[in-house]
């Protein structure tokens, strides 16, 4: 029984600290003194909103949810890879 509370309490203590580092990286993405500051910043926070999705996917009990992050995962790995072309090259 006591088990379950520790993991719990890990889960809503790993769930405060990506609250934190996601207030962190909206400040560098709003606050980058260049574009690629920027970018590095949108990366992170799709990151981080990965691990959230992680992290409900463990609190609800639901495997989906991995399914919908890793589909995400993926979609934000292009949209950084387009954005990096595109600054590189001026496309």
């Amino acid at each position: 029984m006591a088990e379950f509370f520790i993991y719990e309490f890990l889960i809503y203590l790993a769930a405060a600290l990506t609250g934190v580092a996601f207030l962190l990286a909206l400040f560098r993405f709003l606050k980058g003194p260049s574009t690629a500051d920027r970018v590095i910043a949108f990366d992170v926070l799709t990151i981080i909103g990965i691990t959230a999705i992680a992290l409900l996917a463990l609190l609800e009990g639901r495997g989906i949810y991995l399914d919908v992050a890793l589909v995400y995962a993926l979609l934000s790995f292009l949209g950084v890879i387009v954005i990096a072309r595109y600054l590189e090259r001026g496309l």
